[in-house]
């Protein structure tokens, strides 16, 4: 699964009559430039988070078209989505400049984060199918195996699907849409924290204590045990970001 076919309530449906939730932080998906433009987009929030990109450094696109040897139609997707994430900004005369939520700013997002996913995890734990269920535990059961071999990028990518099934399993599209657009501004500050040393199996413990609440139907214990994960990453990011000025 992943956020192209995140089932919803709504109307539209998907290839095989399921209904999807729109993306919110990308255009259409079929083209082969958006694709680009994402692959962009992860490399310069990279590089930003990691500090290789400075706040206030300007982000040209003739000069990163060059660098990654593209058009600069995908560079300036890639911009637009930065800046809606937050980590750029678009500056009056200056073009995009790299931006930094500050402290107080970053809490706020997080801790709208903790709170939707909770809720999220909650309903999921009311409404879920049982084939949903199904597949949830056997991408927990991936980022098990993950969590072992040690690569934060594939633990990344599947622990995207991983909560993404759980904003489809709360079967509210609204919320869903929500919960998404929230994690888009705060994505590459959790994607940061899995280069903590010992993160990944640290991140799986934390999912199986909501994937065994929302097995068992358990909506309070689903919900805090998924507000408890999402402040726990707020927590490894600001360690992250100390041990890595």
């Amino acid at each position: 699964m992943s956020l192209d076919d995140l089932p919803t309530r709504s109307p539209q449906s998907g290839p095989e009559g399921e209904p999807v939730v729109r993306r919110v932080d990308r255009a259409s998906p079929q083209a082969d430039k958006v694709t680009r433009a994402e692959e962009l987009r992860l490399q310069l929030a990279d590089e930003i988070v990691r500090g290789v990109l400075a706040p206030g450094s300007g982000l040209d696109e003739t000069d990163i078209a060059r660098r990654f040897s593209v058009s600069r139609t995908p560079v300036r997707e890639a911009l637009r989505q930065l800046v809606a994430s937050g980590l750029v900004e678009s500056r009056a005369h200056r073009g995009a400049v790299v931006a930094q939520p500050s402290i107080e700013r970053l809490t706020e997002m997080f801790e709208a984060m903790a709170e939707l996913e909770a809720l999220c995890a909650g309903l999921a734990a009311e409404r879920m199918p049982a084939a949903d269920r199904q597949k949830l535990e056997a991408i927990h059961e991936e980022l098990r195996v993950l969590s072992h071999a040690g690569n934060p990028e594939s633990f990344h990518e599947v622990n995207e699907r991983f909560h993404n099934a759980i904003y489809a399993g709360s079967q509210n599209g609204y919320i869903a849409e929500m919960t998404l657009a929230t994690r888009v501004r705060v994505q590459p500050f959790r994607r940061a924290q899995f280069r903590n040393l010992g993160r990944l199996a640290k991140s799986h413990a934390e999912h199986d204590r909501v994937v065994v609440a929302i097995m068992r139907g358990d909506k309070a214990g689903a919900a805090a045990a998924m507000r408890a994960h999402i402040e726990l990453v707020r927590g490894e990011y600001e360690l992250y970001a100390v041990s890595h000025p």
